[in-house]
């Protein structure tokens, strides 16, 4: 990799941690509190109902006893419940509840007007947001690899 794609990739990171945290800034009066990791558990339990903890913890790249305490935490503000797998019993299914779907929809009426003001163009969002998936997917895809270990905190 060569320093202009360097200084570029890094530009890139650097503006999704800033966007992120005008996002978060902005639900702070539209949903229920939770800290950035309970609300990356919670993003991948929202768009994969049924998840492992096992999943979660590594697609989120938590370490077992912080993703534990993350997750008694969704489950104690009733965002989070767990289900015995049907298959095997010792395995748990995590799903998002009734009030998870509810905090869901303020913060997507939030987020929306926020960023309809910034990227009005439905072309430009399109875009935008195919880009941020691939990354996304390639990320995931290196996490469930294991080219990427667990973050400590």
């Amino acid at each position: 990799m060569d320093e202009k794609q360097k200084a570029r990739l890094f530009e890139l990171a650097d503006l999704i941690l800033a966007i992120s945290r005008h996002l978060h800034a902005a639900k702070a009066d539209t949903a229920d509190p939770w800290t950035p990791l309970e609300a990356a558990v919670m993003r991948y339990i929202d768009h994969r109902p049924g998840a492992t903890a096992a999943q979660a913890s590594a697609a989120t790249r938590t370490i077992s006893s912080n993703f534990s305490r993350a997750l008694r935490k969704l489950e104690q503000k009733g965002l989070v419940r767990r289900e015995a797998d049907p298959d095997d019993a010792r395995r748990v299914r995590l799903y998002p509840t009734e009030k998870a779907g509810e905090n869901l929809g303020r913060l997507q009426d939030t987020w929306s007007r926020l960023l309809d003001e910034a990227v009005p163009d439905a072309a430009e969002a399109d875009e935008v947001i195919a880009v941020l998936r691939r990354v996304e997917t390639q990320l995931l895809d290196r996490a469930h690899s294991g080219t990427a270990g667990p973050q400590r905190a």
